[in-house]
């Protein structure tokens, strides 16, 4: 059990683990964990098999540590064909993560988009090279680059797959899987040298034309920066069949 990113401590309360690890401060978690507990929840929160996600947006409130945080949720806008579900994640009595999560019934169409193919998964290559950076998520994560690297300023392409399930006993959705690597984007496309600079993203939002299809996924990432503005982190986010969505982050541009 102790494999797991969160293990269940009864009443809608999790303990994170030492997978949900940060690389910058061993107190708090990246940004990928808590966001696929929070997607896990707004599906199981739903309970529509009819539905598929859309859409979902997860706000960082603050930094989220690595401890016990106790989960709500709600549907917030119910219908017959979309539905808004929110869940929330706090710590210590404050709010610490929101998501907001738009579905939509699933499509009885067959048709499909001609859409460009992903980058080739490569090869397994050695592990990273961790550095300065703390040890948790980055190595509970699995990283094969097909382009750029960690810490090697400008676009980047890389897969990834989580090496540890988000919940003891429970294989991740394909939901959970996406946003728990979909965070990433603009640690893995940094403009700035990451030893230098903050980039920080209070928010990822994920728009999804359909469901992942297996333990991979792709970042195919880039940020853009400007003289006296925010940074914007945007992936095209893919499986081994191809895109099934786009990721963007607002990001905080600062030096350290």
């Amino acid at each position: 059990m102790t494999d797991a990113f969160y293990l269940p401590l009864g009443d809608d309360r999790w303990q994170a683990t030492v997978h949900t690890t940060g690389p910058w401060d061993a107190r708090f978690q990246h940004g990928g964990p808590p966001s696929a507990l929070l997607g896990r929840e707004v599906e199981r929160r739903s309970g529509r098999d009819d539905l598929v996600t859309g859409r979902v947006t997860v706000e960082i409130l603050g930094a989220v540590p690595v401890g016990e945080l106790t989960m709500s949720s709600r549907v917030s806008r119910p219908g017959r064909s979309v539905e808004l579900v929110q869940a929330v994640l706090s710590a210590g009595g404050r709010d610490v993560a929101r998501a907001e999560a738009w579905r939509v019934l699933r499509t009885t169409e067959s048709v499909a988009s001609r859409d460009r193919t992903a980058p080739a998964l490569p090869e397994p290559g050695p592990a990273l090279e961790l550095g300065d950076w703390i040890d948790g998520y980055l190595s509970a994560v699995e990283w094969r680059f097909a382009e750029g690297a960690f810490g090697r300023p400008g676009p980047s392409a890389a897969w990834a797959r989580l090496r540890h399930p988000l919940v003891p006993d429970e294989d991740p959705t394909p939901l959970s899987r996406v946003l728990a690597v979909a965070d990433s984007g603009n640690g893995v496309s940094s403009e700035l040298p990451i030893t230098g600079w903050h980039f920080i993203n209070p928010e990822v939002t994920v728009h999804l034309h359909r469901e992942a299809v297996g333990e991979w996924v792709c970042l195919d990432a880039r940020t853009a920066i400007s003289p006296g503005g925010s940074g914007l982190a945007t992936s095209v986010l893919s499986d081994r069949d191809g895109p099934l969505g786009v990721g963007a982050q607002s990001l905080l541009v600062a030096p350290r």
